[in-house]
């Protein structure tokens, strides 16, 4: 039977306020902060207090023992008023009064978890639609006041029959109202005085959903690039002074009154609109920033004038200029930093675009003097001493250029911050605005410089297509290179490639090939893959994972490419029955010389059609080749390079010369050189037959050249010293054995295996078809010379393959036949100038300049270079500089103590490389062809160490160690010394 109403509502009434100012918070804290509440912060005792000064453990207690007071109360009520919910109501009256006349506080714990007991259907309702209208309102004080009104009107509707328990519900939503403008709000606190394990909970308390800092994960499409980029860089570790950002259409008021600045302790209020600090347009003092805040009503005001700073005139125009559109303005607060030094630095000249010095401006005092325009800054350039130990830190005797009077070491730091920044973005040149308060360097901005935008790189284009590049080589290689490229990205893409123009990836500048990097990165990002893909698929560079999402967000894009890749060898085996072999018998079987220029041009045209659909397996191949050998974690050890052309050609030829070894008197003829070796070889009866058998030797391979990929290079078929000379070597010194095939290959390795035997099969195909393009023109150039067209045959090549159309359709009297002349005198100085340039340049930044561009100096002795490891051993040689095969006048001045300094390697390389002692080329990794025969050879080798050709010098002794991938000068060069 239920207990008398009179002693229940007596205890109700009497145990239930005592419950509620029962200290429980208090003792806790004092057991477990040791603190006493009532002397620090607002002096309330209650569940934001805990957590504010005692932590999340005492936080988390205090939250269970308020909530369990509210569940008494309502079971207490229930068990002597069974049936009546309004007594359950009027208990938590009670409770939440004794919290407030003896606990000082609210009781809003007490009475969410005694709501929760007394109707858990209503107490849902109310936190799912408080919680919707809470991220309208976005504002503490407010979302209170819906949720009371919640309270009061779902409780009520939950007992539309009762109106005990409806008038009991509008009392509890008024008396906790009440009490809320009683007392002080622990949430007005400011965030960065909670305890450190419980700021993130005190501000879920606080309920300020607007109040984001740079410890978040923010979006640039929401808070713009600023305030993004330096939440970033906070994550990563970087010293950024702490932040608040206010999205646009929020209201400032919350985070004014919770930051509470002070003379002690200044804000900064700077914009962070949607596309400022992009790479397009960087908005630098467009925008208002308003320094020096000590107080909540100028920090109110400051943010307002912030954000209507957006809709100027000036800015409207600046936007619609560079044809941005009109988005929003978040606005970011930070703590100001009383600098002693502070200024900006960019990681790379904006005006002297080719130096490698590191710009900085500074002045004394805070960073504002310097951005504001009203002083002159002390300019300085730091040249830094980048070495392969230091993996590109700044050394710390980096020479500081400048007439400053300003301490050096500030200028030191900010210079290696600008240069480590922009390492970290992919080498895109980085603005950064700094400021030293005497004990450390803090970052303020950082920002991409635009008028160095787009960077072009040589890196994997010096490969692709090495040397100086006449026009028709350019006119041909392009399209199919670039289109190839656009294919494969469409294919990922889908739509979302429908504004790429992918001609765009690729230009000729200096008459050398660039890719655009920042047009890479930018399809990169949209196929979800990290922006050093493409290093890491031709050269072996570090590669990151890609983010799941993005993976997730392209998987069938990614799926379609999947699935290219794994029919790939079952394509190139159909494509090479039904057109490639035939295609290219027929081109064989054609004698150029009884071919009019009219039918001279249709096979040019036949063959373009097949390079084409070969260009696409010449690009997929070596991809494919590259990606199972990563995935599947395969060594070079374990597989058989004699598929490529580069060494099976070798193999052949060191076979053709050990069986001729066995029945020419070699040691009995008494030569030591090439030439009289060959004459002395016609004069012998199986001289004779061995002279044949390298003729059809050279016959197989008459394709090969230096550059297989430029067709303004002669084939071996046309200048054969070097495979002469190679041969001769080959019988007067026999080489040392090559390793042979691995015996067995586990499952990992035949993957891989299979796509290195496709790799050599599409590298024959193609290099064929390019020579026979070569030699198709050269035959048609003829007959322009005879008909007195052109004065050379080699004029041709200073044409677009458009205008050898034009050409050949023209009339005697056209435009183009009058201005021939010229325009050819015109290509072929340009061509000769940039050919002659010291040290082209593998990176540029913006539009190429080359009346800027600054020669790179000489590696200092002593100095160690870092490159790709790709063949290990070690050496301590001469240096031989060799920018052209054709500049060799003989093979016999390279020897095992040689270290050969190339530019680039293809596989018409192979004569020179097999006989030095070790390698160093300015581009390339460890699948390149230098590589490949470094290893065939056992010769140490090293890759990727740009501008090696001028900066390293004939006769310096240097010591090459291939495993480590590591150069270093020894010694200067004899005539130096």
């Amino acid at each position: 039977m239920p207990l008398s109403p009179v002693w229940g509502a007596l205890i109700i009434f009497v145990l239930c306020p005592l419950l509620g100012g029962l200290p429980l918070i208090g003792w806790l804290m004092r057991a477990l902060a040791g603190k006493d509440l009532q002397q620090v912060g607002t002096g309330n005792i209650s569940v934001s207090a805990a957590f504010y000064h005692g932590g999340r453990l005492v936080g988390i207690l205090a939250v269970c023992s308020e909530a369990a007071k509210g569940i008494a109360a309502v079971l207490l009520a229930r068990a002597f008023f069974p049936g009546e919910p309004a007594w359950e109501l009027v208990a938590l009256i009670a409770l939440v009064m004794g919290r407030y006349w003896m606990g000082k506080g609210a009781g809003t714990t007490n009475a969410f978890w005694g709501i929760v007991t007394h109707d858990p259907g209503g107490a849902a309702l109310i936190a799912f639609i408080g919680g919707l209208s809470f991220t309208l309102f976005r504002d503490r004080h407010s979302g209170r006041l819906v949720g009371l009104f919640l309270l009061a009107l779902i409780l009520s509707l939950r007992h539309p029959s009762d109106p005990p328990a409806m008038l009991a519900a509008i009392a509890l939503a008024l008396t906790i109202g009440w009490i809320y403008q009683k007392i002080p709000d622990d949430l007005d606190l400011p965030t960065t005085g909670a305890s450190q394990d419980s700021q993130t909970m005190f501000r879920f308390f606080r309920g300020d959903n607007a109040l984001l800092t740079l410890n978040d994960r923010l979006e640039a499409s929401k808070v713009g690039n600023k305030a993004a980029t330096l939440a970033q860089l906070k994550r990563w570790g970087y010293p950024v002074p702490d932040g608040w950002v206010l999205p646009a259409g929020d209201d400032p008021r919350p985070l004014a009154l919770s930051l509470q600045p002070t003379p002690d302790a200044p804000l900064i209020v700077r914009s962070s609109a949607v596309g400022e600090d992009g790479l397009a347009a960087s908005a630098a003092g467009l925008y208002e920033s308003i320094a020096n805040i000590t107080d909540t009503a100028a920090l109110e005001a400051a943010i307002l004038c912030c954000q209507t700073s957006y809709t100027r005139p000036q800015a409207i125009a600046y936007r619609r200029d560079r044809q941005l559109p009109d988005t929003s303005l978040a606005v970011l607060v930070q703590s100001q930093i009383r600098g002693t030094v502070s200024g900006v630095a960019f990681s790379r000249d904006p005006l002297e675009r080719y130096s490698e010095a590191i710009v900085v401006e500074a002045l004394s005092g805070g960073a504002e003097r310097v951005v504001s325009g009203q002083f002159t800054p002390q300019r300085y350039r730091v040249y830094c001493n980048e070495t392969a130990d230091s993996e590109g830190a700044i050394a710390p005797d980096a020479i500081v250029e400048g007439e400053g009077d300003l301490p050096v070491g500030p200028i030191q730091a900010a210079a290696q911050l600008a240069r480590d920044l922009e390492r970290r973005f992919y080498g895109i040149p980085q603005d950064i605005e700094w400021s030293f308060d005497g004990e450390k360097l803090w970052l303020l901005q950082a920002r991409p410089i635009t008028n160095l935008q787009p960077i072009w790189t040589r890196k994997i284009a010096a490969e692709v297509l090495p040397g100086a590049i006449r026009p028709l080589t350019w006119s041909i290689n392009r399209p199919l290179t670039c289109g190839v490229w656009g294919d494969i990205f469409t294919l990922v893409l889908a739509q979302r490639a429908h504004d790429l123009d992918f001609n765009d990836t690729a230009a000729l500048h200096y008459a050398h090939a660039y890719f655009n990097a920042s047009l890479l990165n930018e399809i990169f990002q949209r196929m979800g893959l990290p922006p050093e893909s493409l290093e890491f698929l031709t050269r072996g560079a570090p590669f990151s994972k890609p983010s799941w999402a993005s993976t997730l967000r392209n998987t069938p894009g990614l799926l379609r490419l999947l699935q290219r890749e794994w029919q790939l060898a079952s394509d190139f085996r159909r494509d090479d029955t039904t057109l490639f072999e035939r295609s290219l018998h027929q081109i064989e079987a054609q004698k150029l010389e009884e071919l009019s220029p009219e039918e001279l041009f249709w096979q040019l045209d036949s063959i373009l059609s097949i390079l084409r659909r070969v260009t696409y397996y010449n690009i997929l191949a070596p991809l494919s080749f590259a990606f199972r050998q990563a995935l599947l974690g395969v060594a070079p050890k374990e597989l058989d390079n004699s598929p490529l052309p580069e060494v099976q050609s070798l193999r052949e030829l060191a076979q053709l010369a050990a069986e001729a070894r066995h029945v020419l008197p070699i040691a009995q003829l008494g030569v030591d050189s090439c030439p009289s070796l060959f004459a002395c070889l016609a004069e012998l009866p199986d001289g004779e037959a061995v002279l044949a058998q390298f003729e059809e030797w050279l016959q197989r391979y008459s394709y090969l050249s230096e550059a297989a990929t430029d067709i303004a290079i002669p084939r071996w078929r046309e200048d054969p010293r070097s495979t002469r000379e190679l041969f001769a070597q080959y019988l007067l010194h026999p080489p040392p054995e090559s390793d042979p095939p691995p015996k067995s290959q586990g499952w990992r390795a035949r993957q891989a295996q299979q796509r290195l035997v496709l790799k050599g099969q599409v590298a024959e195909l193609y290099s064929r078809l390019l020579a026979h393009l070569r030699w198709t023109l050269l035959a048609l150039a003829g007959r322009w010379q005879q008909a007195g067209i052109l004065a050379d045959v080699a004029d041709i090549f200073f044409l677009e393959f458009s205008e050898v159309r034009q050409l050949l359709e023209a009339e005697e009297t056209s435009a183009l036949r009058q201005r021939l002349p010229a325009l050819l005198e015109q290509r072929r100085s340009q061509f000769e100038r940039d050919r002659q340039l010291t040290g082209v340049p593998y990176t540029i930044y913006g539009q190429p300049d080359s009346s800027a561009y600054i020669p790179p100096a000489p590696f200092p002795t002593s100095q160690q270079l870092r490159g790709i490891a790709a063949s290990p051993g070690a050496i301590t040689g001469r240096v031989r500089v060799v920018k052209s095969f054709r500049d060799l006048d003989s093979l016999a001045s390279i020897n095992a103590e040689t270290i050969l300094v190339v530019p680039y390697t293809d596989s018409g390389w192979a004569p020179l490389l097999a006989r030095a002692g070790g390698l160093v080329a300015e581009v390339g990794g460890q699948l390149s062809h230098g590589a490949i025969v470094a290893r065939e050879y056992r010769i140490p080798a090293v890759m990727d160490i740009p501008n090696a050709t001028e900066r390293l010098r004939d006769g310096q002794l240097v010591r090459l160690d291939g495993q480590a991938g590591l150069l270093e000068v020894l010694a200067a060069p004899p005539e130096a010394s």
